[in-house]
């Protein structure tokens, strides 16, 4: 059954095969694993009199009028009784043959949610059909409400799943994990279950994904997930990586050329990066480090592993701004040593791109720092055995994949080293990551000062203005964040530079600068390298000082409309203060009124500076796609899985996944296939 087409079913012919073909559905199986997204309770009529305000629900009776009203807007409105009470139907769309149906005395039964309008109880452009028959019965389960795509509606699912589920009762599908004891539920009937409940169905606990059912499914979804990914990285070791040893007398030279000492915990992990490279298998680590942690350093520690083997080293940052941050750390580190290095962005034109090209594809240049531009078709490298990913999540799979690629094939796979400064909690790792070996900074550099955080309506922002005035008169520097919910970088442009003009006349004796992306780089450098220097006191900007900004001076942050951000962005930019020895402060100047969810999520900032936490609580609050950057790729778009509110799952999810691959590999595939089909390729590199 499980592989028969969708073709066979009734009222599906060549055109919605396609329709749903393009969707990723093209077998009975996938029909069968298409799961609902939530349900509605259409099993019960209920009373008029007894309707109550946002509840969805059916009602049956008789049409008393049906006239088109001119009000604001032209609608069609039906009175409807049914003995006990008389409700409103209301259609802003309608024709004229939809009214001539509703004539005084027609019978309706209608499905919809009761709304408080002027003359009582309404509901708004409802369902409903003409009932011929005072004893037709009502639905017998749960109405099913299916994820879709243009052009097939819900009645069209609902018929296609029902057919799916109707051909189970010859025939089971195959049992694909092993029996455990804490997940019994039977799966044939578990998904007998979840495309039909019964009336009696515990709808709270569907909603919340808690039913055994729904846990049965999760937890085999979740399986496959793993599955895939562990065979990603399979795959990729199976076409080898340069082994790399480790050189430990030049480590030591270079620490002790710093003017500071490496952590234990930057010392941990570069140990682990070094034993990794040392293998003639491509390592695949994601550093994981809170902000200021000093994963930069790491990065260069591994670098200078690969160079001193003879091989080149590929560093890319998401934004011009972090990679010039990362070419300045490099410069001062590796100049000495003799290494060469060299810089591409997309602003590399002419012949200065050129000579860039020819240095990297000859060898001379064992260093390349760049962002986005490093992946494109026409750049070459002589022998590329590092890659180091900056801000992972920034990029999309296919150009880190594309990054990858770009060593010789008698090379084999180049060693990659992904780091993050968005910490991702430990569960969702575990689903996101299980391809790579993870490394946790977990210790910050001394002399880090903790930033204290402070909630301000913005009512009161010209005390906020003058408590600026007060940092930099005392010879402090602050940034101004301005942020805007819309996406448009000009939106975002013109609120900075009116927030700057503002600020400027407010603070006249004070050098004010202005960064934003749509500045052009040459510009966009002016300004940061006068920030640096100290000649500019107040830097405002919009959030692309998120990452990638230095200055141990500035001690003060000031965020407008922090309710905007995420709380992994907004810890992100509060960790540009607090790098020098001096207390500093961030300012989260809010619009009032703020919700009592917006308060609680601001709340975790003003109460926590430990990014582990604080990415816990985001993961709550905007799911993993949100959290990892990934909504584009699909690859956390689950069909019944969800995060956190599974996570209870995770740990027999690595169990029953390692007992598959071990005693019972022919089941992963099916199980792959089950549950990912064509979306296999989203996988992390």
């Amino acid at each position: 059954m499980a592989n028969q087409s969708v073709e066979i079913l009734h009222g599906v012919g060549p055109a919605l095969a396609g329709k749903l073909a393009d969707y990723g559905v093209r077998s009975l199986q996938d029909l069968l694993f298409h799961l609902p997204l939530r349900y509605q309770d259409r099993t019960r009529i209920t009373p008029i009199a007894t309707a109550r305000e946002g509840d969805d629900i059916v009602v049956e009776g008789d049409v008393m009028a049906a006239d088109v009203v001119f009000g604001r807007r032209r609608s069609l409105v039906v009175r409807l009784q049914d003995g006990s009470g008389t409700l409103t139907l209301r259609f802003f769309h309608f024709s004229a043959a939809q009214k001539n149906n509703l004539s005084c005395g027609t019978r309706l039964r209608c499905f919809g949610q009761a709304r408080r309008g002027s003359s009582g109880i309404e509901m708004y452009h409802p369902e409903y059909r003409q009932v011929l028959d005072e004893d037709s019965p009502v639905d017998t389960s749960l109405t099913p409400i299916y994820p879709t795509t243009s052009g097939i509606g819900q009645s069209q699912w609902r018929k296609l799943c029902a057919q799916a589920v109707a051909r189970l009762e010859g025939e089971e599908v195959h049992e694909l994990l092993p029996p455990n004891e804490r997940y019994p539920y039977e799966l044939t009937r578990a998904l007998h279950y979840l495309h039909a409940p019964p009336p009696d169905a515990p709808l709270e606990q569907l909603r919340e994904g808690r039913h055994p059912a729904q846990l049965r499914l999760a937890l085999e979804e979740l399986v496959a997930h793993n599955l895939s990914l562990c065979r990603l990285r399979e795959n990729q070791q199976r076409e080898g990586a340069p082994a790399l040893p480790s050189q430990p007398q030049q480590l030591d030279a270079f620490f002790a050329a710093l003017p500071f000492n490496p952590t234990g915990a930057q010392r941990r992990v570069l140990s682990e990066i070094a034993a990794d490279l040392a293998k003639p298998l491509p390592m695949m680590r994601l550093v994981q480090g809170d902000v200021g942690s000093g994963k930069t350093l790491v990065a260069a520690g591994a670098a200078l592993q690969a160079i001193c083997n003879g091989y080149q080293v590929a560093l890319m940052a998401p934004t011009e701004i972090l990679a010039e941050q990362h070419r300045h750390n490099f410069q001062q580190w590796f100049e000495p040593l003799g290494i060469t290095m060299e810089w591409l962005s997309g602003r590399s034109k002419g012949k200065r791109r050129a000579r860039a090209l020819a240095r990297m594809v000859s060898g001379e240049a064992s260093l390349v720092i760049g962002t986005h531009a490093l992946f494109q078709d026409d750049v070459e490298f002589s022998r590329l055995g590092l890659v180091v990913v900056d801000e992972q999540h920034r990029f999309g799979v296919h150009q880190r994949l594309a990054l990858t690629r770009k060593s010789s094939p008698e090379e084999g796979q180049p060693h990659q080293l992904i780091m993050t400064a968005t910490p991702i909690p430990r569960t969702l790792s575990m689903v996101a990551y299980a391809d790579l070996d993870v490394s946790i900074i977990d210790e910050l550099p001394p002399g880090r000062s903790p930033v204290g955080t402070a909630l301000i309506d913005s009512s009161r922002r010209a005390e906020v203005v003058n408590r600026v005035a007060a940092a930099c008169a005392e010879g402090r520097q602050a940034y101004w964040v301005c942020t805007l919910i819309e996406e448009s970088d000009t939106l975002q442009a013109q609120a900075a530079e009116a927030t700057a003009t503002e600020l400027q006349q407010a603070l006249p004796a004070l050098r004010i600068g202005l960064v934003h992306g749509r500045l052009k780089p040459a510009e966009k450098e002016l300004v940061m390298s006068a920030f640096k220097s100290g000649e500019v006191s107040l830097l405002v900007a919009t959030t692309v000082i998120e990452v990638g900004v230095d200055v141990a001076n500035a001690s003060l942050m000031v965020i407008e409309n922090p309710e905007r951000l995420g709380l992994a962005q907004l810890h992100q930019l509060r960790g540009r203060v607090g790098r020098g020895e001096q207390a500093s402060h961030c300012v989260l100047l809010y619009q009032s009124p703020l919700s009592a969810n917006g308060r609680q999520r601001l709340s975790v900032l003003r109460e926590s500076t430990d990014g582990f936490y604080i990415a816990e609580k985001d993961l709550q609050q905007r799911g993993p796609g949100e959290v990892l950057g990934t909504r584009q790729t699909g690859l956390m778009e689950f069909r019944i899985a969800e995060l956190p509110a599974h996570n209870h799952l995770l740990d027999d999810v690595q169990s029953i996944s390692d007992t598959i691959r071990q005693t019972r590999p022919e089941l992963a595939e099916p199980l792959i296939t089950r549950w990912t089909g064509s979306r296999q390729h989203f996988a992390k590199v």
